[in-house]
């Protein structure tokens, strides 16, 4: 088989259309990385919220119950040393009364729990959830 001159100056171009592409590949693959990452921290947050609100809603919950059913739950996520705070609204959860609605609020930011290989989220980045149920009695 003979070869053509036309031929073999269009050997370098698989190599500099990899070179163009690649970069953008890898951008896209990191990107949905870090955004895959963030809605699974987000989604343990709702469900650590979700297990402090229902501590909270038997009728002789303290803060304390509450406060402690989100850190189980954060321990068991693998978040358990990622600096985040639980507010509680009422502040003190024994003085709701039965039908109130009670909430927790889990809360923390991105730069503490966060996968970041290209930053594409800022670290400021408040990563919050919030679960609501009723008072028992």
């Amino acid at each position: 088989m003979r070869w053509n001159k036309g031929h073999r100056t269009r050997r370098g171009n698989a190599v500099l259309e990899a070179a163009l592409v690649l970069p953008i590949l890898l951008l896209l693959a990191f990107g949905t990385v870090e955004f895959g990452h963030f809605f699974y921290v987000k989604h343990n947050l709702q469900g650590a919220a979700r297990e402090g609100v229902r501590a909270a809603i038997i009728g002789s919950a303290t803060s304390a119950d509450v406060t402690r059913a989100v850190a189980d739950a954060m321990a068991l996520y693998g978040l358990g040393n990622s600096g985040y705070s639980v507010t509680t609204s009422p502040g003190n959860i024994s003085t709701a009364g039965e039908g109130d609605n009670v909430s927790v609020t889990v809360q923390c930011t991105w730069g503490e729990v966060g996968m970041r290989p290209l930053a594409l989220i800022g670290a400021n980045k408040l990563v919050k959830a919030v679960a609501v149920m009723r008072k028992e009695g």
